[in-house]
């Protein structure tokens, strides 16, 4: 018999996120593999387990590791692509070794995987390079989840996208190459990790942005307004919630609004949960 494994998007952070897809595949799952990420992150083991409790019906087992470090001083060079390269394979040499050793053939294992695992989530590219090495074979199935680009939005309460308009995703690495093309076809641009802030390096005052923090979760943090206008009180709430909580998951919408778009609903600029 073989082994199976679900990759399942648990959404942003808000257990109402949960799909019934989501929530059969929890109950249908033996053993939950989980990546510690180390002390600071702990609330994201806490979210997950928390999740656990409330919808599974039988017996399960949850097998912890520790995540593999990353070098993120690589992460606005040019060593950028083969540091998360080398960090997959380490990552993917400790997760074939948990499903040999703790899935036997016949049972269902599961990565519980934030947001959607089709957007910026390395999941199934780590399985992928284990079943490339053959020493363990499974079967895998792929639920998708309410991810954060989602969440923000209606959050916002505003569409991803306008009419005949084209939508950009982009890391916050890539962020000036990004908005480089928008600027050619007037299109819109969803920003993920960023670390660095890079929103603050473009003009401001014909942008619009809808930027949130640990989305769909008791800490959440929303912002919006003209980039120009909002940047310093984004860059202050991003500092302060990191110095809180020893980490950040942030994601924004940037819209131009130099063709007079009235889209943008009157809400306060900066909202905390």
């Amino acid at each position: 018999m073989n082994r199976h494994i679900a990759v399942i998007g648990i959404g942003s952070g808000d257990p109402d996120q949960l799909t019934l897809a989501a929530v059969k595949a929890i109950r249908a799952t033996d053993v939950f593999f989980i990546l510690d990420k180390g002390r600071a992150k702990s609330s994201l083991v806490r979210l997950r387990r928390n999740m656990l409790d409330e919808h599974t019906t039988g017996p399960y087992r949850v097998v912890e590791a520790d995540d593999p470090w990353r070098d993120r001083s690589q992460d606005a060079s040019t060593g950028y692509t083969e540091a998360v390269h080398d960090w997959r394979r380490r990552r993917a040499e400790i997760c074939e070794r948990l499903i040999a050793d703790e899935l036997a053939p016949g049972e269902r294992g599961a990565f519980l995987v934030w947001g959607d695992p089709s957007l910026y989530d390395s999941t199934l590219a780590v399985l992928e390079h284990i079943t490339a090495r053959g020493n363990v074979s499974f079967d895998i199935e792929v639920i998708p989840g309410i991810s954060s680009v989602s969440a923000l939005a209606a959050r916002h309460r505003v569409g991803l996208n306008r009419v005949g308009r084209p939508l950009h995703i982009t890391p916050g690495r890539r962020l000036s190459e990004a908005f480089a093309a928008a600027g050619n076809d007037d299109g819109d641009i969803v920003v993920m990790l960023d670390a660095h802030e890079s929103f603050r390096h473009l003009a401001g005052d014909d942008v619009w942005i809808y930027w949130g923090a640990y989305i769909g979760t008791p800490d959440e943090i929303l912002i919006s307004g003209r980039l120009g206008e909002v940047a310093d009180e984004i860059g202050r709430a991003r500092a302060e919630a990191r110095a809180a909580h020893g980490w950040i998951m942030d994601t924004y919408l940037l819209r131009p609004c130099s063709d007079g778009a009235t889209e943008h609903p009157e809400e306060p600029r900066g909202v905390r949960a």
